[in-house]
This record gives structure tokens, sequence and C-alpha cells, in this order.
């Protein structure tokens, strides 16, 4: 099994240097089958059907981000989030579904995350001591990129229950029904598994709130 650090070592380089096209950007319904089976694929292990969907996914994960975000950083860095929340949870895709609405329904929220990131730092930044703006420039990037790493390395240490749980609840952002019916856990064993997951986050990642 390989191991998080090995995924995100193989899989980031190439897709930032993936280029898009009209096609691949078209809504994915036209694309659906084929996403699903290659997601399908990836989930039993195969890493060449998971490098084909998730290089077939950005230009589409981009063209969602361009709508949002007029800035190319902030398009690069949703779609980045994106897939980061995608290479989280694959796992938690039922491949009996389709694939576009599970994968637009993380992407806008990783979109939407961002824009309200962006809005908090310009009413941080219109507080600020031009001396202050200057510093602040830079390391917060740094810092969040090490946080998602760090993050997911410690999910990976939970055990299997927890994880499900944490991912769903957390980072999928689901219902404690949609997860229950998706997990086959009862409601009571999320809350109680999600509840002792983010204990052993703080713990993992010494302390800390959620």
């Amino acid at each position: 099994m390989t191991s998080p650090k090995s995924d995100r070592m193989q899989i980031v380089p190439r897709l930032e240097s993936s280029s898009g096209s009209a096609e691949n950007a078209a809504y994915p319904e036209a694309r659906d089958l084929d996403w699903s089976i290659l997601m399908a694929r990836a989930q039993d292990g195969d890493t060449e059907a998971y490098r084909r969907l998730l290089e077939q996914i950005t230009p589409y994960l981009r063209h969602l981000a361009s709508k949002r975000h007029r800035d190319p950083r902030d398009i690069e860095d949703s779609v980045q989030d994106i897939l980061l929340t995608v290479h989280v949870i694959r796992q938690t895709y039922d491949p009996s579904r389709p694939f576009g609405p599970w994968l637009v329904a993380i992407a806008n929220r990783r979109i939407f995350d961002r824009l309200r990131r962006r809005i908090r730092e310009i009413h941080r930044e219109e507080a600020f001591e031009p001396d202050q703006h200057i510093h602040s420039k830079g390391p917060s990037e740094i810092n969040a990129l090490a946080d998602r790493k760090l993050l997911e390395d410690a999910i990976q240490n939970l055990p299997p229950t927890q994880q499900t749980a944490v991912r769903m609840l957390k980072l999928e952002e689901m219902s404690l029904k949609e997860a229950s019916a998706r997990s086959g856990l009862s409601t009571t064993s999320l809350k109680v598994a999600t509840h002792r997951a983010m204990k052993g986050l703080r713990k993992i990642l010494g302390g800390g709130g959620e």
C-alpha cells in the first residue's frame, strides 16, 4: 500500500504540469461513466487509473474554480484543495453512484472555503500597517500546505472507523444521515467515532482545536 507521502509526491507534480482542453472542461455528465470506472479501479489500487482520473478532472476543476476566482493563484490553490480532498476521502466514493455530482459537491465546498479565507485575509490586511502587511505574505501559504499534509498523515494513523467518520463528517461535510447510509454505521457510532477521532488528531498533532 502506497503511503500518503509517496502518493503526494507522485501525483501533484504531474497535475501541475497538465494542460486543460475544452473537452475536459465540459460538464462531467459526458465523462461520468469513464470517471466512475476510473475511480472504482483506483479504489482497488490501480495507480494508472488514478493518475488518468486526476489528469482528466483537473481541467474541469480549474474551469469550476475560474467561475469564482479571478486571481490565477486562487484558482490553482482551489484545484489543489479539491484534489487533496478527493485523495483523502477517495475510498468513501460509492462506484454505484455518478461520479460527477460527488466531485462537484466537494469542489464547491473547497472553492467556497477558499473564498471565505480570502475575504477574511482582505479584512485582516486592511487593519495592518504597511510593514506588517509586507511580513504577512508568503509564510501563511506555506503553513497552510504543511498543515494539510500533517492532517492527512494524522488521519492515516487513526483506526479505520474513526478515519471513515472524520473523512465523511469533517472533510466531505456529509450529514450524519448521509454518512450513516454510505458507511453502514449508525449515527451514534459515527458521533462517537468522530469525537474519538478529533481527540486522537489533537493528540497526534500536538494539541489545538479542530
